[in-house]
């Protein structure tokens, strides 16, 4: 049987609304929160690595964390900001495929280096003692670079079944990027099955680290628990923000891979959440609820006074 190729060279992208002072609305409040992220992120990378005292493996995985989340809102967000003055709002294939690959490549690198820095919480809470020598300078970029391997052979499995599909007809997206769950649906052929199999491929790697993560901070509040009163609060406090970031970014992960809804403007919505308000948030619980940070921005704003 001859193959079918993809005659598609290009899909329209439905975005997030149709009327014209909506869009304009839209574009004002994204691009005012796309370069919110962009500066904080930036200012936690930067505090991290210029500020002595932020030299620790906890910050180090915080500096990748914002990195990553610059990258997450970068694939989507500034294409959706441009949509927004247009009416025809197309994307190539090979610009669709590239949204698909890097949006998995640095969400899958997120979801480990979360992982990873749970399992820093753990040693640092429940084996305080041998911290400096478990999470040692070599442990740390070695770990950093297992969560972006890992990312990146998810979003290549993903890619190898993709990029064979073939597209000969429907080209609508109804969103603002393009993601597998949207994209299989266009193929030439019957994609239920194929649908399933590529939620699944996500749902285990959204499951696996979600349980993870679930298991290692359990484990550390039932070990706070036990121990003193001073050191609990100062444990829950670190935790709890690291709580607050695993859940704002999982749930919208688990609604769009694991249990999809397929209700569009939900769909829609978490696909905002997750791509937008994630990398927006994430800076903001790290340094609202943490003193050093706090401190160190303080020094950062002192120096630049004093050479002033």
């Amino acid at each position: 049987r001859e193959k079918i190729f993809s005659t598609v060279s290009e899909f329209v992208l439905l975005g997030l609304g149709h009327s014209w002072s909506l869009q304009v609305l839209l574009l004002i409040i994204f691009l005012l929160l796309y370069m919110i992220i962009v500066s904080g992120n930036i200012v936690i990378v930067t505090l991290i690595i210029t500020d002595p005292h932020l030299h620790s493996p906890m910050y180090f995985f915080l500096a990748n964390l914002s990195f990553i989340d610059l990258w997450l809102s970068s694939v989507t967000t500034p294409k959706m900001i441009a949509d927004f003055l247009k009416d025809n709002k197309t994307i190539s294939f090979a610009g669709c495929m590239c949204q698909i690959l890097f949006v998995h490549f640095v969400g899958g690198g997120e979801m480990v280096l979360l992982v990873v820095m749970a399992y820093d919480r753990y040693v640092a809470i429940c084996k305080p003692l041998h911290y400096s020598t478990i999470m040692s300078l070599q442990r740390c970029i070695g770990l950093v670079l297992t969560s972006w391997t890992a990312g990146f052979v998810h979003a290549i499995s993903q890619m190898a079944v993709i990029v064979q599909l073939p597209f000969c007809g429907p080209r609508e997206i109804d969103s603002f990027f393009c993601d597998i769950p949207l994209v299989i649906k266009l193929a030439c052929m019957d994609s239920s099955n194929l649908g399933i199999v590529m939620n699944a491929d996500s749902g285990v790697v959204v499951v696996t680290c979600f349980i993870l993560l679930l298991m290692s901070y359990t484990y550390i509040l039932l070990t706070v628990h036990q121990r003193s009163k001073t050191g609990a609060s100062k444990a829950l406090s670190t935790c709890s923000a690291h709580i607050t970031v695993v859940v704002i970014f999982f749930v919208p992960c688990m609604f769009i891979y694991v249990w999809p809804l397929n209700i569009t403007w939900l769909d829609k919505f978490l696909a905002v959440f997750y791509s937008v308000f994630t990398p927006l948030l994430n800076p903001a619980i790290y340094t609202l609820r943490n003193k050093e940070m706090k401190s160190a921005m303080e020094r950062l704003r002192n120096y630049y006074l004093d050479s002033k």
